[in-house]
Order: structure tokens, then sequence, then C-alpha cells
């Protein structure tokens, strides 16, 4: 498989600022909820689902909310332990696990739906984790890739940091890391169709939302 690979962030998402992220993220609610109704709309009722790095969890608690049979794994220790702490707080049952995502310790053929949300531009090896994903999946499966794309513009960035509603502190923060670290490990939507081929991905569909992308392929 490709070359493609980036220097290891994941120590980046330990302690303090795995925390952060975790207060901030809640902004996001509303919008992880409409993502857990449209998966579920996908989904046969009780399928297994797996989340590759979902941070503090909450899209996986609001998938095992519906009925999904729902396993995340992630590469920071923090994420972990507080993913597991967010879903006994809301009394649902998520196997949150330490792993890496270019190597799921998930049985090929064995899952019904793969989604990974705002994590991928940081995979050391992206092809790999795409890969992994569509492995994983059952014959009739779907995964769905959702990140920002590096061609997002800053008004861009501006408008949805400006949404979410967070103080100015947070606001400034906020937009700081987006442009001097986000959009720069960041892929253009032609990168990721590239990947997204040298994976496996037969014939994968690319939305463009206003700061990212979703992609979709189904087994």
């Amino acid at each position: 498989m490709s070359g493609t690979m980036k220097a290891y962030r994941g120590m980046g998402m330990e302690g303090s600022i795995a925390h952060w992220y975790d207060r901030t993220t809640r902004r996001d609610m509303p919008d992880l909820k409409m993502l857990a109704n449209r998966i579920a709309k996908i989904v046969r009722p009780g399928g297994e689902v797996f989340e590759v790095a979902p941070g503090p969890g909450f899209l996986s608690i609001e998938l095992a909310k519906r009925g999904f049979q729902v396993s995340a794994i992630d590469i920071s220790k923090t994420f972990v332990e507080i993913a597991q702490h967010n879903s006994a707080a809301e009394g649902v049952e998520v196997r949150f696990g330490l792993g890496n995502a270019s190597a799921l310790p998930v049985a090929s053929a064995s899952v019904d739906f793969v989604v990974c949300r705002a994590a991928f531009k940081n995979f050391t090896e992206p092809v790999k984790a795409m890969a992994e994903m569509f492995r994983v999946l059952h014959p009739g499966g779907t995964a769905l890739l959702i990140d920002m794309r590096r061609d997002a513009s800053v008004n861009e960035i501006r408008r949805y940091v400006n949404s979410l509603g967070v103080n100015l502190l947070n606001r400034w923060f906020m937009l700081a890391t987006f442009r001097g670290m986000l959009i720069r490990r960041a892929y253009p939507i032609p990168e990721i169709r590239r990947m997204a081929a040298e994976a496996g991905w037969v014939e994968p569909r690319i939305e463009i939302s206003p700061i990212g992308f979703e992609a979709w392929v189904t087994k």
C-alpha cells in the first residue's frame, strides 16, 4: 500500500487536552445526534457498529442509545477513560478500548457499519486505516469517513467556529488550532479519492460540507 504516512500525534490528545476536547465537543451534540439518526436509518436494528477514534465517545453513546451493539477503539488512553466514564454516566454499554486505526482488533467481515469522524487527518497510515475499515465490514456493510478538507477557506472555518457558541477565549483557541494545525494536516478531496481507491474502496461516494467531507462506501 501507499507510503502515505504522518508523524504520530497521539500524545497530543492525552491528559488535559483530551479533557478540554471532551468539554468543547459537547457543543456538537445536536450534530452528533443527527448523525446517529442518519446512521440508524441505514443499519439493521441491533446491528454491529464500530467507531474508529471516538474521542470522548459521544457518537458511539448515541448509537448505543438507538439499540446498536457498539464497539470503538482510540489510540489515546485518556480518551478511552473519558469515553468509558461518559457511557457509564449515560447508562449505556459501549465497548471502548485502546487500539490503532491501521490495525483494527476486529475480525474480517464482522461489522455492519464503521464510522470515523474528525480523526482521519491525524492517522499515521491513512490508507491502511481506510483498508481496515473496509476489511471489517460484512458484505453489504457500509463505512463512513468524516473529516475536514484542506481547501476549506478561513471564512468557512470562522463561520463554523462562531456557530458553536463557545466563549471568546475558546473561539480564539479553536480558530488558531484549525488554521495552525488541523487544516495543514487535512487532505484535499483528490487525495481522499486516491487513497480510497488504493484502500480498495469500490465506487465511494464523497460529499462536500462547509469545512469538510463525507466519504461513503458499501462493501
